[in-house]
């Protein structure tokens, strides 16, 4: 079985450069994005689902939902959010089909990557073998955003702000990698990772994963605020 690394972060802060850095490498990729994407593809109960919560306007000219118009109205809003999520279906179902096919069908030496902003959160780090974390100063987050999609500042700043700072997510990550310095130094580090990390599983010796320990930590925090045991799986 594969290698298989858990690429997460918030928005701009740099996972496409540590992820096409691994896929140069070699690396089997896939973004969690745009495979939750086609689950709301024209034709797929999820748009229409989507469609009968945030209305006719976020459907562009060519008939697919305009994401950037979805994005306004859910980004920065839990609640609005948690309407979304519902609506497109098994995401983690989707997820896990990948990941389970990589186990199947490639080979031990191989590096397969996920790319997920909730991986974390979502708990799809409980199939990934290791976790990291890419992490940056929210005005480099702000400038890449603005660069990157054309968005003004507020645009930026309401996604930006609408996603959990990297400190949340830290504990449950193997590694954390600050990207506020020259793509060189984010390839770099990523190159020396990466090699020490795979040279561990190929020996056997990789590290109890830091998400364990973290999920564990959540369950027995929820349990008390509940006043039972924490709940198993």
């Amino acid at each position: 079985m594969p290698l298989v690394l858990g690429v997460t972060g918030s928005i701009a802060t740099g996972k496409s450069t540590v992820c096409r850095t691994l896929v140069e490498l070699g690396a089997v990729h896939c973004d969690a994005d745009p495979l939750v994407h086609r689950m709301y593809d024209p034709g797929k109960p999820a748009f229409d689902r989507i469609v009968g919560i945030f209305g006719q306007e976020i459907v562009g000219s060519d008939g697919y939902i305009d994401r950037k118009v979805l994005g306004a109205k859910v980004f920065g809003k839990p609640e609005e959010m948690g309407r979304l999520t519902r609506a497109i279906g098994d995401i983690a179902g989707e997820v896990k089909r990948v990941i389970d096919e990589w186990r199947a069908t490639l080979p031990r030496e191989t590096v397969a990557v996920m790319e997920a902003v909730n991986l974390i959160d979502a708990r799809y780090s409980a199939w990934c073998d290791q976790t990291w974390l890419v992490a940056t100063e929210r005005e480099n987050a702000l400038k890449r955003l603005m660069a990157r999609n054309e968005f003004s500042l507020a645009e930026a700043t309401q996604r930006v702000d609408g996603q959990r700072p990297w400190q949340s997510r830290a504990p449950a990550s193997d590694h954390v990698f600050h990207n506020d310095g020259t793509v060189e130094e984010m390839v770099s580090a990523v190159k020396e990772e990466r090699a020490r990390v795979l040279d561990l599983y190929l020996k056997g010796e990789l590290p109890p994963r830091k998400f364990d320990a973290w999920a564990a930590e959540m369950a027995s925090q929820m349990a008390a605020r509940r006043g039972g045991p924490p709940q198993q799986g």
